[in-house]
């Protein structure tokens, strides 16, 4: 169970009582972040209600997908290419629960010689303080495991105090039910754990809690907060709406539209509150039960009509996230490349341009902490580790259309608002930065040119 989700059970009050502080989450936005999770991971349907086309799951894929379809981050130094590699294996991870809990953190593990990353939701967290900025500055974190018949739970508490200095706090839990936090053992109960300490603050300052912070870049449409949203949040009464349409168009289709006429009597329920016909197939009247008889009532199936109403409904969904209209509502659309996805203009191209930025300020923020980490912890070659060495590069489908930008480039030397040497120095990714570098690009590419200014360009 989520410590979210545990926010609205009976038992909530164990998790707040361990860590003695409350999540400062507005009731709102705690009621938000539950639902957010239930629609994403709800397959089962109940009456009036089928959620089988699982609309928060093909958003959060569609996006995670198109955002990383040509991702590659690379490093000349050793130390900082290990921390790319060990963050490639969770940034789909890591990216899934940013875009449906609104926020993430990334937790970086000494392991070995280097370090292993752990992706943890909002659903796995609790945040006690922000700072000004809106960022975390005191969390509360969840870690399940079985030993035996036994439950435990890890709580972990990251406080960063007012000298950037942080310090964490671990506290096991034992129980005999996965539901509840149990009573508090000693750290040396599970052998993952028994060289932790129970307090610890870093000798040098932080200036973090030593996780990177993933947020989304939506505005905040539940109370206005410096909480992170999901990426279907404004949405989540559209889809609601679409699995409530979905299992009445199966309701139809399973019934064939018919409706049974038959007198009110028979829809009366007995002593124990049942009905003795189901009143969504018949229907009563109030007439003389002699009279009335049993009348079938079965005109044409409405399928064009409620799919229809679907494809609306998906449209919507679409327009409110702000994706690429078909994405959802055109169903029988083949995949496309990154480079097909993002070749219209629009809120689409924008809305992933700010997903990559929100995961590079991640890759950033986790090298930094893990040269700081590392030193703590002896890593070897970890305090060299240089954010600057990085290049990350999303391919030419995702932050632009490399076609299109060429034809604009070459519109502008034609116009005489751009030297053709630079332009082909983007082209062929030549450096452009002295006269030197243009003379060579122009004997190159340009002999004539060159000829004609002399050579002194």
């Amino acid at each position: 169970m989520s410590i979210v989700r545990a926010i609205f059970d009976s038992k909530a009050i164990s998790f707040e009582e361990a860590f003695g502080a409350a999540d400062c989450a507005s009731a709102d936005m705690k009621q938000a972040i539950a639902g957010w999770y239930r629609l994403y991971y709800e397959d089962q349907p109940q009456p009036g209600y089928d959620p089988s086309q699982r609309i928060a799951y093909t958003v959060v894929n569609k996006l995670c997908k198109t955002v990383f379809g040509e991702y590659q981050a690379k490093s000349s130094q050793p130390q900082a290419q290990a921390v790319l590699d060990a963050l490639m294996a969770v940034r789909k991870q890591a990216m899934q629960q940013a875009l449906i809990g609104g926020e993430c953190f990334l937790k970086p593990l000494p392991s070995g010689t280097g370090f292993q990353f752990f992706a943890m939701g909002r659903d796995r967290c609790m945040i006690f303080g922000r700072d000004s900025d809106g960022v975390p500055t005191d969390v509360g974190l969840a870690e399940k495991s079985k030993s035996g018949r036994d439950f435990y739970t890890l709580l972990e508490r990251r406080t960063l105090g007012p000298d950037g200095r942080l310090t964490i706090r671990n506290m096991l839990y034992r129980s005999d039910s996965a539901d509840t936090v149990g009573t508090r053992v000693s750290l040396q109960t599970l052998p993952q754990y028994e060289r932790m300490a129970d307090s610890y603050t870093f000798p040098q300052p932080v200036g973090s809690i030593g996780l990177a912070y993933i947020k989304t870049p939506m505005a905040n449409c539940v109370d206005g907060s410096s909480d992170g949203v999901s990426v279907y949040a404004a949405a989540a009464g559209l889809i609601r709406l679409i699995n409530q349409n979905e299992s009445q168009l199966n309701g139809e289709f399973e019934r064939g539209e018919s409706r049974i006429i038959v007198s009110s009597d028979l829809l009366k329920r007995d002593r124990d509150g049942r009905r003795g016909l189901r009143d969504h197939v018949f229907v009563g009247i109030d007439d003389d039960p002699e009279s009335a008889g049993i009348t079938i009532f079965s005109p044409a199936l409405r399928e064009q009509s409620f799919l229809a109403r679907k494809k609306e409904y998906l449209r919507n969904v679409e327009t409110v996230i702000g994706i690429k209209r078909g994405l959802l509502s055109e169903v029988e659309a083949e995949e496309r490349t990154a480079t097909e996805v993002t070749s219209s203009a629009g809120d689409y191209n924008l809305t992933i341009i700010d997903f990559q930025q929100m995961w590079e300020k991640a890759v950033r923020d986790s090298l930094s902490l893990c040269r700081v980490i590392g030193a703590a912890y002896n890593i070897p070659g970890a305090a060299a580790i240089d954010p600057d060495s990085v290049s990350i590069d999303w391919g030419n489908g995702i932050l632009y259309d490399e076609e299109k930008t060429w034809a604009e480039y070459m519109a502008m030397v034609s116009a005489g608002m751009l030297k053709p040497e630079i332009a082909l120095a983007w082209r062929f990714n030549l450096p452009a930065e002295t006269p030197e570098d243009l003379r060579r690009i122009r004997e190159a590419y340009l002999p004539d040119l060159d000829g004609m200014m002399g050579g002194d360009g």
